[in-house]
């Protein structure tokens, strides 16, 4: 143990700790605290998030209380380990919090801890895949590497590897309590309306991601997205960019080479598109975003090139669905914000034949989003729209689409089963729901998942 290690936790066992949320993250923060000999409450709104027998044989020195938010405690802690869900302005706790109280989150904590290398990765849309896609690379590399953050094992259970370089995705919910992350890369992928409901404006959640570049030695920019990066003094710091169009030399981008598209470092092609397994204009955007990072974290551009063909993408995230009838199912159930949907139009549409369609199945839980950037590829692009969920009424009207070709169901199965009627041979039926399902679902994954299995019965039924 470090002595910067050994200060700040024995300055914690001086304190009154409080732990909220008794998710995933909480537990790893009692865990960690346990571990160290550091005693702390927790509390949780909910009254079932866990088993309290369970809870109380493991952690018999920690002070449980749920089913409603403990005022005292919150009054008299003098740090608070936050986990990302909870929303202070929402639950109207802030009033209660001593104005001298520390909180931060569990990445916080785990940044003024560790000394291990860092590069991080947030974004509306793109951030799994793209630190999934890091993962596969360095692990392909022979690299330590692992995942944390918003993915894989929570960060606190990963300190004791010091070695370790970890691939850190954010949300905005995190780094609204981050600023002690020093990492050797970082990027906003791209940002559109989502958590609107949480964040109220675009300008501000786009401000909270930018938070990144902040923390980082060489920031990676979506040149194309200028919410992503508007607050980067680019005489001051270190970046690269990705984007669309041929880069200048240093950067990352995509240009046209011997007819085909083809990944671009400066003028040097890298690999055509056509021979990696992620299709779609955004997947190849996903690419340059993980080279570029992977770059400037000293990866050997050449040895991450090689590695590329062999990563297979994440579940829900336009998969293909196995089908005998010759119509293109695609599962993007993962999709739950607009600009994820519309990524998913965008990149999936060029790849389907001038006389066949696009009929997607949208809806859900918008979490306040605008729909209105949504009409504008569903209009240009979609043949059919069939919608479900609690706002697939405002994503159909918002739609410049006619009557009839608009189709409202109830249910998942349901959407499938009017799809099959609407497609022919070649059609492409994607379900890219640009809203999040706790309306109708446990998650995206159950959603994605009762999607592939209605398309199978629809199979063996035939």
């Amino acid at each position: 143990m470090t002595s910067k290690q050994q200060r700040l936790l024995a300055q914690l066992k001086t304190q009154k700790i409080l732990v909220l949320g008794a998710g995933l993250t909480g537990i790893s923060c009692v865990r960690f605290l346990q571990a160290n000999n550091i005693s702390c409450c927790l509390n949780d709104s909910r009254i079932d998030v866990i088993d309290k027998n369970a809870f109380a044989a493991e952690f018999p020195d920690c002070q449980l209380k749920l089913g409603q938010w403990q005022k005292q405690w919150l009054n008299e802690a003098e740090v608070i380990l936050l986990s990302p869900g909870i929303d202070l302005l929402a639950e109207q706790l802030n009033e209660y919090i001593n104005s001298e109280c520390l909180v931060m989150g569990d990445v916080e904590l785990f940044c003024q801890l560790s000394s291990n290398k860092i590069i991080a990765v947030t974004g509306s849309n793109g951030k799994s895949t793209v630190v999934s896609l890091l993962a596969h690379i360095g692990d392909k590399l022979g690299l330590n590497v692992s995942l944390g953050g918003n993915i894989g094992v929570p960060v606190l259970d990963q300190l004791s590897d010091e070695e370790n370089c970890l691939i850190l995705e954010l949300s905005s919910f995190q780094l609204e309590t981050l600023s002690s992350m020093q990492a050797l890369s970082a990027s906003v992928l791209n940002v559109s309306d989502d958590h609107l409901d949480r964040h109220l404006t675009l300008e501000n959640y786009s401000e909270i991601k930018q938070k990144v570049y902040q923390q980082c030695d060489i920031a990676v920019v979506n040149r194309d997205d200028s919410f992503s990066y508007s607050k980067i003094d680019v005489n001051k710091q270190n970046f690269i960019s990705f984007g669309v169009e041929q880069p200048v030399e240093g950067h990352f981008g995509l240009a046209q080479v011997k007819g085909e598209l083809s990944l671009m470092f400066g003028s040097e092609a890298l690999i055509s598109q056509k021979e990696l397994p992620l299709a779609g204009i955004h997947n190849a955007l996903n690419y340059l975003a993980a080279l570029a990072l992977g770059q400037a974290a000293n990866w050997s551009l050449t040895d991450m090139i090689a590695c590329l063909s062999s990563f297979t993408g994440l579940a829900h995230r336009c998969q293909r669905v196995d089908s005998s009838d010759n119509i293109n199912w695609v599962n993007d159930s993962k999709a739950t914000n607009v600009g994820a949907s519309i990524a998913a139009i965008n990149g999936l549409f060029p790849t389907i034949a001038a006389n066949n369609q696009l009929i997607l199945i949208a809806g859900g839980d918008g979490k306040g989003a605008d729909f209105s950037p949504l009409s504008e590829a569903i209009e240009q692009q979609v043949n059919y729209l069939i919608t479900l969920g609690q706002d697939g009424d405002a994503i159909q009207s918002s739609a410049n689409l006619t009557n009839d070709c608009c189709f409202k169901v109830d249910s998942v199965e349901q959407a499938v089963f009017k799809a099959k009627q609407l497609a022919k041979k070649g059609d492409l039926v994607l379900l890219s729901p640009a809203c999040a399902s706790i309306d109708m679902f446990n998650n995206y994954a159950e959603r994605g998942q009762r999607f592939v299995t209605a398309i199978q019965q629809l199979q063996e039924a035939s």
